[in-house]
């Protein structure tokens, strides 16, 4: 599996998933909390953002609020692209990925610090798809790649409140569903008609 190939795909996913947000369906309820549609992409958008100096060497001091409130603007769907973009290019400059990063975590290696990126996109790529009503079918083998890495970084993710518990499902539960359940998502979940 190629990480950095993989991950490029769950950013365009997500990225193109923004494109579908209908214009009455930015203030809608998501799996997460107290989040509406437009504050879980304005979210994903931030993340996006923020790689951009991490992964140039600036540290969080650096970086500062910069990326603080409203990153959408007034075209949520350009933002979002534009912002994918930008991560893109920097995760693809030579030496990115070998790095150290600074996250709040400490010093994480870029490697590491891509398989968060690439599970955020997941994991709020299929709760924005199930927020605006678009079947959720995220890449299979970003899927799998992203429950293998989780596996091991569960209970220290769980430990310090970075996701809920986990959600049972059944036995024959497919690989998205379990992936999405391990992240604390019920895969049942749809907002109320």
């Amino acid at each position: 599996m190629d990480l950095l190939r993989t991950y490029r795909r769950t950013l365009t996913e997500f990225a193109d998933q923004v494109g579908r947000v209908g214009a009455d369906q930015w203030a809608g309820p998501t799996p997460c909390g107290d989040w509406d549609v437009r504050m879980l992409v304005n979210h994903v958008v931030g993340e996006d953002r923020w790689s951009v100096p991490l992964f140039g060497g600036a540290s969080l001091a650096e970086v500062g609020d910069r990326f603080a409130g409203d990153l959408l603007g007034d075209d949520p769907a350009a933002s979002a692209r534009d912002a994918a973009e930008a991560a893109d290019r920097a995760v693809s400059e030579p030496g990115a990925l070998d790095r150290m990063v600074e996250l709040s975590a400490g010093p994480t290696a870029g490697r590491e610090y891509l398989y968060q990126l690439m599970a955020e996109h997941l994991v709020h790529g299929w709760d924005l798809m199930v927020a605006v009503g678009t079947e959720p079918r995220l890449d299979a083998e970003a899927v799998r790649e992203c429950a293998r890495w989780f596996a091991d970084r569960v209970s220290m993710y769980r430990a310090d409140g970075l996701v809920e518990p986990g959600v049972p499902v059944p036995s024959d539960a497919s690989e998205q569903d379990r992936l999405v359940a391990a992240f604390g998502r019920d895969p049942g979940w749809r907002p109320k008609s």
